[in-house]
């Protein structure tokens, strides 16, 4: 509406003289993306978090020519692919939330989709990655930070159990002294709508998911290197925005 257009237009009037912002947020799952992303989002004026899973499924939903292609591969069971993937970042690029840029969350995840998300970039008016900041949690802390976690489904706000948990939690005690979670209570603190697992935020997928991580994203930190901004997000919440911060003005 015209409102959220004039709120736009305020925004961007402090980004004109930037150059355009393409940040990728990177870190493995629980590193604390989900947390930051929207913090990043509103100190850059407003340029949007673009998670490339909530992008395919608004353009399958928009029958966008693109969606449409991922549409009929997803039926059949298949992987989209990069081609696929960068196209659909492209079209996004093209709304007016992205003229002073965009952050980055969950692509690219390989070499070989950083290479092509370049290419792209390039052919579309000059534009590179500007930024990758990278939040940094050893393995072994990862595992509680994950099982942890719940998600507001349709916000991707994330909570958990004990580090940021929702003000509705409740506890049951078990026999002995154990507790644990009463899972009803568990809502969103800003619709009240109920809040969810993600299936592979499990110890033994997580394995996996850190093993994946390792072997086929680490190698983008070389591929970018002089833009890559190192954090450390093994640290209380307010720690870490204050090294994001900096990272982001270096």
């Amino acid at each position: 509406n015209d409102e959220n257009e004039q709120e736009l237009e305020e925004k961007f009037q402090l980004l004109q003289y930037w150059p355009r912002n393409i940040i990728i947020l990177f870190g493995p799952p629980g590193a604390g993306k989900g947390t930051h992303g929207p913090k990043m989002v509103d100190m850059l004026g407003g340029i949007p978090q673009l998670s490339t899973g909530d992008m395919l499924r608004a353009a399958v939903a928009a029958q966008t020519e693109v969606g449409k292609q991922a549409q009929s591969i997803m039926k059949m069971g298949g992987l989209v692919s990069d081609e696929i993937v960068v196209k659909i970042i492209q079209d996004r690029m093209k709304d007016k939330d992205c003229k002073y840029g965009f952050i980055l969350d969950g692509f690219p995840r390989t070499l070989q989709q950083a290479e092509a998300l370049d290419t792209m970039l390039q052919q579309k008016g000059s534009s590179k990655v500007t930024k990758v900041i990278e939040l940094q949690v050893p393995d072994s802390v990862l595992e509680e930070r994950i099982c942890g976690r719940w998600i507001h489904k349709a916000s991707s706000r994330s909570y958990h159990i004990k580090y940021a948990p929702p003000k509705s939690m409740r506890m049951k005690v078990n026999n002995g002294s154990s507790s644990s979670i009463i899972t009803d209570s568990m809502k969103d603190d800003i619709t009240g709508e109920s809040l969810i697992q993600r299936p592979d935020d499990t110890p033994t997928a997580l394995v996996k998911r850190l093993t994946s991580y390792h072997e086929d994203t680490v190698p983008i930190l070389t591929h970018y290197k002089p833009v890559v901004r190192t954090v450390n997000a093994n640290q209380e919440m307010e720690g870490v925005w204050k090294e994001i911060v900096t990272a982001m003005k270096k």
